[in-house]
């Protein structure tokens, strides 16, 4: 599995503890940035890199980093095709994927510790989407609304 990651000066720390985290787990990595600490960066340019590499590759999933999570999960349900959910606990996580099957989380730097953001992504990666109709037919509608976009 690919995970694609990105995130603004206020995850970048943080982003960059996961990203050596994950590497050690065996999952292939790619890192659109911020490839270095810079407090004048934007959010949605990120949010944006990661949302269109994960629309091009199926079977990516991204993972977003900001102080908040609030504003990268609103840049990249921007882009057809997204389903990124801010997430605070593995609970919301799983739910993510199961009922929705987000393609995308979102964190917080600023409200999580390392520890919560592994447990958190531990969750969403190893949770699968349940395929329940009532899922698969919400997801559906939420594509017939970005048709119309």
């Amino acid at each position: 599995m690919t995970i694609i990651l990105g995130a603004d000066h206020g995850g970048y720390k943080l982003k960059e503890t996961i990203k050596n985290w994950l590497i050690k787990q065996d999952y292939s990595i790619i890192d659109v940035g911020a490839d270095a600490f810079d407090p004048k960066d934007d959010y949605p340019l990120y949010a944006a890199k990661v949302a269109r590499q994960v629309v091009a590759d199926k079977q990516a999933l991204g993972i977003l980093f900001c102080r908040s999570g609030a504003g990268m999960t609103i840049a990249a349900n921007k882009i057809k095709g997204i389903r990124a959910v801010e997430v605070f606990n593995p609970t919301s996580a799983k739910h993510a994927k199961e009922h929705n099957n987000a393609n995308i989380i979102s964190l917080s730097a600023d409200w999580l510790d390392l520890d919560q953001a592994k447990e958190i992504i531990d969750s969403f990666l190893k949770t699968e989407f349940t395929q329940e109709e009532r899922h698969l037919r919400r997801i559906n509608q939420i594509h017939a609304v970005e048709a119309q976009l």
